[in-house]
């Protein structure tokens, strides 16, 4: 009867350590992969003007329904506002990201990053995800309203 006692410890701990190891696991397999990763380099870049002492970096994470940024700036007066517009290089297009229907007017600007998720509709994100090049990050400011720096969207190398 005396072995029987340290059977049932080791028993439980070991049960333990499992059940804690599943509880811990969890989170990480339920996380949500995003379905592409974009990025873009943030630069003084046609049609300009633009901040010609500014650049920073996008990187823009798509789901299905949202799209997630992180966003870096340096060498421009504060920011104001940022956003996701469709055009292509060297071209200005309508704002696209934050959408109208999701209540943001912009990102959160970068001060001199910052992060946060925008709902997007699953066209928009089938089309990013096909498409970046067509898009393109756009960080504006009081003496730059039209656009301080910008970047072409383009696929993170490695997906």
């Amino acid at each position: 009867m005396a072995t029987l006692k340290p059977r049932r410890l080791l028993a439980t701990v070991v049960l333990t350590m499992l059940a804690a190891a599943v509880v811990f696991a969890l989170p990480a397999i339920a996380a949500p992969q995003p379905l592409a990763t974009l990025q873009a380099h943030l630069t003084t870049a046609a049609p300009g003007p633009g901040d010609p002492d500014g650049h920073g970096s996008a990187m823009i994470k798509v789901y299905k329904t949202k799209v997630c940024y992180s966003l870096a700036v340096t060498g421009i007066k504060p920011a104001t506002e940022a956003h996701i517009h469709k055009g292509a290089k060297g071209q200005t297009g309508p704002v696209v990201v934050p959408t109208a229907s999701s209540g943001q007017t912009s990102f959160d600007p970068p001060k001199p990053t910052s992060n946060g998720c925008s709902a997007v509709p699953s066209s928009l994100s089938k089309d990013l995800r096909q498409n970046p090049s067509n898009y393109y990050v756009n960080v504006h400011n009081k003496p730059y309203p039209e656009g301080a720096i910008r970047g072409q969207l383009r696929m993170k190398k490695g997906m």
